[in-house]
């Protein structure tokens, strides 16, 4: 049997010189990738207490939707600034090379609720750590996050370091 691993495609120098860029696609484009993907992070959290799966645009869409559905739970999408219809709060946070804004309804999260974050990357931390301020502004608690794959070198973990995270996949450098 393969390793989740097995199934990343690594691409040199991308999208500049000295970066090894770790591709997902070849993951998704794979069914038996795609399986252990799923099962893998599945797996990661099955001792957690959760009401509710919310998944990152886009990619964290992919790995929280089946992960809400096969634990009959709520799944909750958190967006970039301006595709949500109805009020929500927003957070603005830091890329690598500008910044960002992710927006989550009002009512998406009730006070109390245990959410598990499931997004596909944990690079620079960011991305998390929005979604974590969100969570916590409409009084929720962040049960865990779950991602298919960390890249350890660039620190995520030290920007969420109260909080557990699960990675399926984990590579050392960038």
């Amino acid at each position: 049997m393969k390793d989740l691993k097995d199934y990343v495609r690594t691409i040199p120098d991308f999208p500049e010189k000295g970066i090894m860029f770790r591709d997902i696609t070849s993951v998704l484009q794979d069914p038996d990738g795609f399986h252990l993907a799923i099962e893998t992070m599945q797996n990661m959290v099955a001792d957690l207490d959760f009401d509710v799966v919310l998944g990152a645009e886009s990619r964290g869409f992919i790995f929280s939707a089946p992960i809400a559905y096969n634990r009959g739970k709520a799944l909750v999408p958190v967006r970039k600034k301006g595709k949500l219809p109805c009020e929500t709060i927003e957070v603005e946070y830091d890329l690598e090379y500008g910044k960002a804004v992710l927006e989550l309804h009002k009512d998406a999260i009730k006070p109390g609720q245990k959410v598990l974050l499931v997004d596909d990357l944990m690079a620079t931390g960011g991305t998390i750590e929005a979604m974590i301020k969100l969570v916590e502004k409409l009084g929720g608690e962040v049960a865990g996050v779950a991602v298919l794959m960390e890249l350890k070198g660039l620190n995520g973990r030290e920007r969420i370091k109260n909080y557990r995270l699960d990675a399926a996949i984990s590579y050392e450098g960038k």
